[in-house]
């Protein structure tokens, strides 16, 4: 079987991380080939041939295919699908746009957030806020899934396939660039860091929300939220971990003021390690934890970060 990766390209560049993530599960269905689009797109194509296990890079650069818009990425896939029986790609917010799209169009389901491959036919995925495990077989011709990344292991670099340039499908033109506005950080990716400090409610405001990031900034981690602490506007929307945020697995992961609840736990349960700091010793975190420390977070974040 012949399997279509579309690889996460933001701004000319691959993200290695959720590509070679999404490629370890791609590979136990088939021969995968990757797709890199974008206005620029060669370097993120040509790093994407060192990955090990890819027989073949497609590059497809056009001005149409910039600015994170899905329906011309949609309709390059679709316009290349019929040589794939499985169409993958990283559970991220650009996939998350772009893989509905492919599906309508071609007439099947989309079967999200894959954690596990049974066989060429047969998913795993978490449903019930992570409490459960859905097994889901599909009859469709033509499968389209998005891997959630923090299951699955990165696969290696090695690769030398060949890199083929294709051209873009015409532009549906049902939707515009009309202007960027990224926060500039020079913290890691929350999605791909290797450590995470996370504030909940229990930290009050905004403006305490700096003992998160000053601890973070000490360990060179990426800065989470509770939704309870976006809803309270203590920190902006893409810190956001859980069911209805990002899902995130670092090697640690810190958790301050948080109580737990099951929404923010299905964003962050498999994480290597997790530290947790909330005065409620009776708050369902620890239950997760593997280390706990019952302390108010404004004696010992400070204290913490002075001794790192």
């Amino acid at each position: 079987m012949a399997v279509l990766l579309l690889g996460e390209v933001t701004d000319g560049q691959l993200s290695v991380d959720a590509t070679a993530k999404a490629l370890t599960a791609a590979k136990m269905l088939g021969d995968v080939t990757v797709l890199c689009a974008g206005a620029k797109a060669a370097d993120a194509a040509a790093e994407a041939a060192k990955l090990d296990g890819v027989k073949k890079v497609l590059c497809a650069e056009d001005a149409s295919l910039g600015h994170r818009l899905a329906e011309p990425t949609a309709a390059l896939i679709v316009s290349i699908a019929g040589d794939y029986s499985h169409i993958v790609a990283p559970a991220t917010t650009d996939a998350k746009n772009v893989l509905p799209r492919v599906a309508a169009l071609l007439d099947v389901m989309v079967i999200s957030d894959v954690s596990g491959v049974v066989d060429a036919d047969t998913f795993e995925r978490p449903i019930y806020a992570g409490n459960a495990i859905q097994t889901v077989k599909s009859s469709d011709g033509k499968k389209v899934v998005s891997i959630r990344t923090s299951t699955f292991d990165p696969a290696g670099a090695g690769g030398s396939a060949p890199v083929e340039t294709i051209s873009a499908a015409a532009n549906p033109g049902l939707s515009e660039w009309v202007e960027d506005k990224v926060a500039a950080s020079d913290r890691p990716e929350l999605t791909s860091a290797g450590i995470v400090v996370s504030g909940g409610r229990g930290v009050g405001s905004q403006a305490d929300f700096a003992l998160i990031e000053k601890l973070a900034d000490k360990l060179g981690a990426a800065v989470g939220a509770s939704r309870a602490a976006v809803d309270s506007g203590y920190a902006p929307n893409d810190w956001q971990v859980g069911q209805t945020g990002k899902v995130v697995a670092p090697q640690l992961y810190v958790a301050i003021g948080i109580s737990g609840a099951i929404q923010h736990l299905a964003g962050m349960k498999d994480s290597k390690v997790i530290v947790a700091i909330n005065k409620d010793e009776e708050a369902p975190i620890f239950q997760v934890a593997d280390y706990g420390l019952v302390a108010d977070l404004f004696a010992a974040v400070p204290e913490l970060t002075d001794k790192l």
